[in-house]
């Protein structure tokens, strides 16, 4: 009865309600961090630049986040399930068609790098750091970055158990830091929710 733009909707419209929206309505259906889903979708799909093969491929892993998320809500009359299995096929061709393009790209490189250490023998690296593409980059700094968040958890955990610890026997182990017990105790409540989030993100 109240929305910021009426339908019919276009895309652009679309996830513009969803943005004006977010705090009252949809995110008190899915999780609230899909904000930030919506807000890919919006600037990427509408925009007039071309994308590649890698921004492509995650815009399709964002929309299938999004529909998994409305998912646990309804089927929506069956359109949600048909749209998920589309959107999952065209994520798979895409990443079927990638995979084969690197593999093309890395022989090509090879024999270029065969052809050129015939003609010139001190040339015989080739340049081997630009076999990794633009994809696999995006992809690492991926996993550095869930790395980096898991370890942070993996050191805040350490740390506050050996406070804890160390409160009730204090010759068990050797402790650098200073926070008190409640300080310990208030952390390991906000881990609890940051390790929730990360298990979400997990799932999904």
């Amino acid at each position: 009865q109240i929305l910021y733009l009426k339908p019919p909707w276009t895309l652009a419209s679309l996830l513009q309600c969803y943005k004006k929206h977010w705090v009252a309505v949809f995110g008190h259906v899915v999780p609230r961090s899909l904000l930030a889903t919506v807000e890919y979708l919006f600037k990427h799909l509408l925009s007039a630049q071309t994308i590649d093969s890698s921004a492509a491929g995650m815009l399709l892993q964002e929309s299938k986040n999004l529909l998994h998320a409305f998912s646990s809500r309804s089927d929506y009359n069956g359109v949600l399930p048909r749209a998920y299995a589309e959107v999952s096929k065209l994520h798979r061709t895409l990443t079927e068609v990638r995979g084969a393009s690197v593999d093309t790209m890395v022989l090509s490189e090879n024999a270029a790098c065969e052809k050129m250490e015939a003609m010139a023998p001190n040339l015989q690296n080739c340049e081997e750091k630009k076999l990794h593409s633009s994809t696999h980059m995006a992809q690492e700094n991926r996993h550095q970055e869930i790395w980096s968040v898991l370890e942070g958890v993996w050191n805040t955990i350490n740390l506050y158990s050996v406070e804890i610890f160390q409160k009730f026997d204090p010759n068990t182990v050797a402790v650098t830091s200073k926070s008190s017990f409640e300080e310990a105790f208030l952390g390991l409540q906000k881990l609890i929710a940051a390790v929730n989030d990360i298990l979400e993100g997990i799932r999904r």
